[in-house]
Formats: structure tokens, C-alpha cells, sequence
């Protein structure tokens, strides 16, 4: 009887652990204002990104996957919730307070009770940490990571923080956390351009900075919970404005390019060396990705963590970044703030050794509202009522059985109000709506013109059509007026 409890117990035990290790741990990184182009396995040839190439060669690289929106805001927002722009409760970068540390006030926050993909996971069985920048609400707010499934989390709240790479400090669980910086003015100019000094510049670097941090919080997070299954999202401020990064990574690039020095008049931290800036922050997130894949290698989890890789949105326009020199958006059409191509195609890599084929490609047409179905599918049922599809299948090589979307779906109130709806092979986008509500469409076949140069709406009435009942039937009023740029009816009452 005995030997019949101890065999019972033991194959009890097997079982807990086989259940505890089935479920893999999930590594999410999001850049900030990455440009389609600007990764070497996305065609980039100034900037050095190996380890984000050997992720690519390690795993799947997807060539048609969108942020849900061209900013950083509402990107976050449909990422952490499954919902599209036209049903998402953060539609635009609503800012609140101001950029000194005693008028920090953060983003719209995040109503509490949102379902995000943290509390999903939470719910599952996982420990789950946000490192970064969250962008959704400040503490004290709804919009507090740990009010929205975040057993931990490190970072900025504030986006305008977020515009200095050395603040005078991060958050941690609610908690200011002090670094050894001084206070930096990023917006303030050098006035004296034709006598700048070392000292000028210097003004706008520090002690600290903070994505090195957001490292080692996130190996510390790693550390701490190796033994459980775990999720870790990892949105780094790299390469968003200022131009700023340690000199050591700005040396590795001096002297490569032409380039004069930006004193800041456009806005954000003047540097001496843009160019060379800006490819050493591209260069810096490279490497983090790879500590961050040595780390999990050393510990034995290769083969149980799927990681994934991608942007919030398309590359910047304006002080000191230079997206023509580098072609950051790979010759696509648009920026930042368009939804155009070029501001809201990204880079998607996903690998998990034995599980995701090495060095493939998927050509699928995916958004990153499908991460949250794609996360569910991963580990237990499916979720209701979001707007997303699972990629599991294109992860997993089962093409035959994944499903595509009817139809994507953008919609975006800044920047003059726009309008977007890809079916198959054709995207529709209008622009000015806010202004003009009867703009007209354009329409651009992606399969021959992926740049949108060619627009054939005169010649597809009936795709036209159909692309107006999408945009009429997604759209939700939203809960702030300001982004109602739709609905000529809510506009009057306003």
C-alpha cells in the first residue's frame, strides 16, 4: 500500500512539472519608432544589428505585420487589449501634464477592468512583468501597470519622460526610483550655434542610462522567476527621440557619414554627431536583445521561451533623425503619424527553438492586435471579443489552418484624421478627415505597389464601397471627443 502512495505521489509530481514546463515562458520586445528598414534582415546596410539578424536566422521574420496605430499611445493600448483603432479605448497620444519632473502626468490611463494580455497571462499561471515604457497612465491613476495584470513592472510611465534617456529617475511598482543623472531640459536649444563647445553638448548626456537599466531589471525579473513560466514585456525607448546614447556606441560610428551637428533647434537633445547617434541607439537595442537571448540560452530555457520582436510604429521625421539617409522605412511611403506604409509596417521576428522554423519568412498579413489572440491560442482557450487572430498556426508551419483577416481596420485622429482598410491585396487610407469628413479615398494594390504610388480608386468603385461599410460599421464612438474625427454627428455636438 505504501509503495502504491509513494508511486502515486511521485508520478503526481512528474505530472505538476510537465504541466509547469508546457507552458512556455514569452518574451515580447517592442521598440520604439523603429523603422521597417532599419534592421540588417530588413535590408539596412549602415547600421550593425547582429543580433537581431541571428534572431531572424533562429526564427520566422514576417514581412506584412502593422502596429495598429502610428503613434505610441494607442499602439501600446491595442497590443496589450486585442481591439483595433475603431474599437480601442486609447486612440491617440492624449498628453496630460507637462515635461519637467514636478508636471509629470503621463497619457489618457487605461480604464481598470481592461482585459490585457498581462491579466490574460496572470490568470494562466504566469508571473508577468512590464520593463519600459508603458505610456497608459501614470500611478495613483487606473492606468497603473499593476492595476492591469503586471505582477512587477520598470520604466517610464510618461512618455514625455521618456524623451530623455538620462532622467533624473524610472518607476518602479508605483515607487520613484532615483538615478544618478542631473536634470535634463532635452527640449531646451543651443542657442550659440556658431560657438557650441564640448560642454554644450555634453549638457545632454548623463550617468545612467536608461535602457541599461531597463536590462538589468529585466535579467533580474528572468533570474527571479526561472523556475516558473513567465511573461516579459519588454517595450525599450530605443531609437525614439533625443538622439542620445553612451559614447562608446556613438564611436563605433563616427567617421562612417558625412554629417553636421544638430543643435537641437527642432526640438530634443542637440548632439554633435546625429547620424552616428542614431544608428548607436539602433546599435544598443541590438544588443540588449542579445543579452537578453544569452540569458535565457544560459539558462537552459531556449527551448521552452518563445520571443518576439517588433515596433510601435514606423521611423521618426524630424530632429536630427535622418529616415532618408538610412532608408528606414525601406523605401515605403510615409512616416510616423501616416498610415501610409511606411508608419505603420514594422519589423515582426518570433523564434522558439524546436517549435518556430528557422530562417523563414511569412509573407501573412498580420496586425499586432493578433498578439493577444496569438498568446491565448498559446496557452489555453481563446479569449472573446477581440479583433485579432491567432498567428499560431503561421508560427507553428501549419499554413493550411490559419485563418486571414477579412479585413484590417485603421482609423487615427491626429496628424489631420485618417482613415485606413486593407482587404486582400488592396489597402484603401483617406486623409484630412477630420477636415474634410467626404475626403476622398485612394486605393493602392500592395501585391504590385507596396509603395502607393499608383492610386486606382477611380477604377474600383465597388472596392471603395465596400472599404466605406468597414470603416461606417468598426467605428465605435470613442470616449474622448477629440478623437471623434468620424461621426459628423457626435462633431456637432461637440
Amino acid at each position: 500500500m505504501l509503495k502504491l502512495l509513494l508511486a502515486t505521489f511521485f508520478a503526481s509530481c512528474l505530472t505538476t512539472t510537465h504541466a509547469q514546463s508546457s507552458k512556455p515562458n514569452i518574451i515580447y520586445i517592442y521598440a520604439d519608432d523603429l523603422g521597417y528598414g532599419e534592421l540588417g534582415a530588413y535590408g539596412q546596410t549602415k547600421i550593425k544589428t547582429p543580433n537581431l539578424d541571428r534572431m531572424a536566422k533562429e526564427g520566422m521574420r514576417f514581412t506584412q505585420h502593422y502596429s495598429s496605430a502610428p503613434v505610441c499611445a494607442p499602439s501600446r493600448c491595442m497590443l496589450m487589449t486585442g481591439k483595433h483603432p475603431g474599437h480601442s479605448y486609447i486612440r491617440g497620444n492624449y498628453e496630460m501634464g507637462g515635461f519637467d519632473d514636478d508636471k509629470e502626468g503621463g497619457q489618457m490611463p487605461l480604464h481598470e477592468g481592461a482585459y490585457t494580455v498581462a491579466r490574460m497571462l496572470k490568470e494562466r499561471g504566469y508571473q508577468t512583468a512590464l520593463v519600459g515604457k508603458w505610456g497608459m497612465g501614470m500611478t495613483g491613476t487606473t492606468g497603473s501597470p499593476l492595476k492591469h495584470g503586471f505582477d512587477y513592472y520598470y520604466g517610464y510611465l510618461d512618455q514625455k519622460q521618456a524623451h530623455n534617456f538620462y532622467p533624473t529617475h524610472l518607476w518602479e511598482n508605483d515607487k520613484w526610483d532615483s538615478l544618478d543623472n542631473h536634470f535634463i531640459n532635452v527640449h531646451q536649444p543651443i542657442k550659440d550655434t556658431l560657438h557650441a563647445t564640448d560642454a554644450d553638448f555634453n549638457y545632454y548626456k548623463g550617468n545612467e542610462y536608461a535602457p541599461a537599466k531597463m536590462t538589468e531589471k529585466a535579467l533580474g525579473f528572468i533570474d527571479n522567476n526561472k523556475n516558473k513560466p513567465f511573461y516579459l514585456y519588454l517595450p525599450y525607448t530605443l531609437p525614439h527621440l533625443s538622439l542620445q546614447a553612451p559614447d562608446e556606441y556613438i564611436k563605433k560610428y563616427i567617421g562612417l557619414f558625412d554629417e553636421q551637428p544638430y543643435y537641437g533647434q527642432k526640438g530634443y537633445a542637440a548632439t554633435r554627431y546625429p547620424r552616428s547617434t542614431y544608428a548607436a541607439m539602433i546599435s544598443f537595442l541590438d544588443d540588449q536583445v542579445g543579452i537578453i537571448l544569452d540569458k535565457i540560452k544560459k539558462l537552459g530555457l531556449d527551448e521552452n521561451t518563445i520571443i518576439m520582436f517588433s515596433s510601435d510604429n514606423g521611423a521618426t521625421f524630424s530632429a536630427g533623425v535622418d529616415s532618408k539617409f538610412f532608408n528606414s522605412v525601406a523605401g515605403l511611403r510615409g512616416l510616423k503619424m501616416d498610415l501610409y506604409e511606411g508608419g505603420i509596417s514594422v519589423p515582426f521576428i518570433a523564434r522558439w527553438p524546436g517549435k518556430i522554423a528557422p530562417n523563414t519568412t511569412s509573407s501573412h498579413v498580420s496586425v499586432q492586435y493578433d498578439i493577444m489572440p496569438t498568446l491565448a491560442a498559446l496557452t489555453g482557450n481563446p479569449v472573446q471579443n477581440l479583433d485579432g487572430i491567432s498567428l499560431l498556426p503561421t508560427l507553428m508551419g501549419q499554413n493550411k489552418v490559419q485563418k486571414n483577416h477579412e479585413f484590417l481596420y485603421f482609423e487615427y485622429p491626429e496628424n489631420g484624421g485618417q482613415l485606413a482598410v486593407r482587404i486582400g491585396n488592396w489597402k484603401g487610407i483617406k486623409r484630412n478627415v477630420r477636415k474634410d469628413p467626404s475626403a476622398q479615398w485612394e486605393l493602392f494594390n500592395m501585391t504590385t505597389d507596396r509603395f502607393e504610388k499608383n492610386n486606382v480608386a477611380s477604377a474600383h468603385p465597388e472596392i471603395i464601397k465596400e472599404m466605406t461599410t468597414i470603416a461606417q460599421r468598426e467605428h465605435l464612438h470613442p470616449h474622448v471627443l477629440d478623437w471623434e474625427f468620424i461621426d459628423p454627428k457626435i462633431k456637432k455636438a461637440q
